[in-house]
């Protein structure tokens, strides 16, 4: 049977707060006291519960997470990320999600008003930034994943959402594709300017001329993507080369150009963005922007228990870098 720190304070003949304070290392306890305290302890085998410890110190040992969803292709690795680090210092995980939209972020603020984390990371959800903020405000520990820096009052881990996208018109260019579609996701999201943004410089600074016509929004999904690539198609637009914004996208189009009967790489060939486990597995396997999701993860946890032990964190994003992985549509 498991020994409570009310048997050690019956043995000990002092109170429950008495053996915390000694538990705790607090100076208020005299000498006798504590070693008559402590040698009950090792006595009984007595071990203080994680959570025991923690309330004592004013801490739950517990992260708390929020994210839009867990369907996104790369949340599996940001989570795996985000747990590694967390179980190897001896934190928890409350995972919180908006799949059911204000009832959602309602039950989240039960949790915050709770105590019940230490510390928050998200993935910032959609309708969420005013209480997000608020909380930050407040001087609420919490770190940004993904941010890509359009919120830079939030200390954040993101990738290089144009450089990735960047060299993946590079690639294309450099394998003396001239005709360069791009098939980006929806309008709204960060990352959807920054991959564009990144992808149209580079092909301007490399002297070649994109047409409107040859750029297509998407939604992230494999239905999404073909529909947008087909679009690009049934326009009569001559295409070689095409640049998916994430790798659903990018099976999609594969799809699309299956189906019109061209030929990957011969006629077109296609780069995605994020390397899901996927994207090694299409036919042919796709040529892809590698998103360090798992480091994301790891990185962030890293941060945010840096800042729970009194750090100042960087007023910068910190920024791990994307890498292109080549396989055979391009």
């Amino acid at each position: 049977m498991r020994v409570t720190i009310a048997e050690v304070a019956r043995r000990a003949r002092v109170s429950k707060a008495t053996v915390s304070r000694v538990l705790n290392n607090k100076g208020d306890v005299d000498a006798a006291t504590a070693i008559r305290v402590r040698e009950v302890i090792a006595a009984t085998g007595y071990t203080p519960s994680a959570r025991a410890v923690g309330l004592a110190k004013g801490r739950t040992q517990t992260v708390g997470m929020l994210v839009p969803g867990l369907t996104w292709p790369w949340m599996g690795d940001v989570l795996q990320g985000v747990a590694d680090v967390l179980e190897a210092r001896g934190y928890g995980l409350l995972l919180n999600t908006v799949n059911r939209g204000a009832e959602s972020l309602a039950q989240f603020a039960r949790h915050v008003s709770a105590n019940a984390f230490d510390g928050l990371l998200l993935v910032e959800p959609p309708d969420t930034l005013s209480y997000i903020s608020s909380l930050h405000e407040s001087g609420f520990p919490m770190v940004m994943i993904d941010d890509r820096g359009h919120h830079p009052e939030f200390p954040s881990v993101a990738t290089s959402n144009y450089e990735g996208a960047a060299s993946a018109a590079a690639h294309l260019l450099s394998s003396g594709r001239k005709r360069l579609a791009v098939v980006t996701g929806p309008g709204q999201f960060g990352c959807t300017r920054d991959r564009t943004d990144g992808f149209l410089a580079t092909v301007d600074s490399a002297g070649a001329r994109f047409e409107p016509a040859l750029q297509a929004e998407g939604d992230f999904t494999r239905e999404g993507g073909k529909e947008a690539f087909l679009s690009i198609l049934d326009s009569g637009a001559a295409v070689d080369g095409v640049f998916a914004q994430n790798d659903l996208m990018a099976v999609g189009v594969l799809d699309a150009l299956r189906a019109a009967g061209r030929r990957v790489p011969d006629d077109v060939a296609v780069i995605g963005f994020d390397d899901i486990p996927i994207a090694s597995h299409t036919q042919p396997a796709l040529t892809t922007v590698r998103q360090p999701s798992r480091e994301m993860g790891e990185a962030a946890a890293r941060m945010l228990l840096s800042r729970l032990e009194g750090e100042t964190l960087p007023d910068k994003p910190r920024i791990i870098p994307t890498s292109l992985v080549v396989r055979e549509s391009a």
